[in-house]
């Protein structure tokens, strides 16, 4: 019965990606080859490296949330000043999971060896790097220093989260307040400025603005959640990275938080798994069921949904149209996804 579930929300989730993608594939087209043309380079280990992190793939969620949103607002989405900062939102991306892939030691990456398993660390943290500066020669482009500021001030915020989240690995002891500022600056932010963005190239009214800034950051909040949830629930191949790493990496996401404060016994054990680096001291299943016991996924998925609703309120800013549809989508998206 809980595999029929699954697969049933699978399909939902994979129907509401197709009403959300379809109306912009040729968008996204463009995007991946301006990605490409961005990623081009005459120095050839450039050229190599970029071509196997777009060939990585991926679901595109943040160029699409900058589409939609430019042409929700009347913009058009398929311009070319558009679809160039739709490609700086996803190169900033890119560059953040190359990056994040180091920190952690993450071997796998949708399903392929991660940049740094493959390449190693030296050639992975100046790649990333390069997408950075490239993401920022790119918007230069736009001659806009309200453009620049979002993504200069998006940038420091991703940062800042990274370093923080480095000071509390490893920590049992770390407070929700901390989970939530490490999330918004390593998650929420980025969904944030493309919608904000792509509101200011579409030439949208500042109350479009400040609503899909706020819209950005509600939909981020709501899809780090339900990837904490993942990181518990789903096996590696849904995921495309490693289930269960999290805690391996000794972070401690809102689930284990509130476990923790439910079950206090449970640290020493918890507490054996990130130092010994596996689950022999309590296996992910008694995890689970430790969590099911007391009702916190559930509990995790009504936080999830407040932020949910809170999203979907701002998009009243907005006229009625097909792009609106779209956003209002990515909400059902994000609540169903398996991966």
């Amino acid at each position: 019965m809980q595999r029929f579930a699954a697969t049933k929300k699978e399909a939902f989730a994979n129907a509401s990606a197709k009403t959300i993608f379809e109306p912009i594939a040729s968008e996204l087209a463009l995007v991946e080859k301006e990605f490409e043309s961005q990623a081009a380079s005459n120095i050839q280990v450039i050229n190599y490296l970029g071509d196997y992190l777009r060939a990585s793939g991926g679901k595109r969620v943040r160029p699409a949330l900058f589409i939609l949103t430019n042409y929700a607002v009347g913009g058009d989405g398929a311009s070319e000043r558009s679809i160039r900062m739709a490609t700086v939102m996803e190169m900033l991306h890119t560059a953040t999971l190359v990056h994040d892939d180091i920190i952690d030691n993450a071997d796998v990456r949708r399903n392929r060896p991660s940049i740094n398993a493959r390449f190693g660390n030296q050639t992975a943290v100046l790649m990333g790097d390069w997408l950075y500066m490239s993401a920022f020669h790119t918007s230069l482009r736009e001659r806009s220093l309200e453009v620049l500021d979002i993504l200069t001030e998006l940038t420091r915020k991703m940062t800042e989260g990274e370093l923080i989240q480095m000071t509390i690995v490893g920590d049992l002891a770390v407070s929700e307040e901390d989970y939530f500022d490490v999330l918004r600056r390593k998650t929420a932010y980025l969904f944030s400025a493309c919608c904000e963005i792509g509101v200011i190239i579409g030439s949208g009214g500042r109350d479009q603005q400040a609503a899909m800034r706020d819209f950005g950051m509600e939909l981020g909040v709501a899809f780090q959640l339900f990837d904490d949830i993942l990181d518990l629930t789903a096996d590696s191949k849904q995921l495309g990275k490693a289930a269960g790493s999290d805690l391996l990496e000794g972070k401690l996401t809102l689930p284990l938080i509130k476990l923790l404060a439910a079950d206090p016994s449970l640290k020493s054990p918890l507490e054996r798994v990130v130092i010994e680096g596996d689950y022999a001291a309590i296996s992910r299943q008694d995890i689970r069921r430790e969590l099911d016991k007391h009702a916190i996924l559930d509990e995790i998925r009504s936080i999830a949904q407040a932020h949910i609703e809170q999203a979907r309120k701002n998009l009243d800013v907005l006229s009625i149209s097909e792009y609106r549809s779209c956003l209002e989508e990515t909400i059902n998206f994000v609540t169903a996804r398996s991966s």
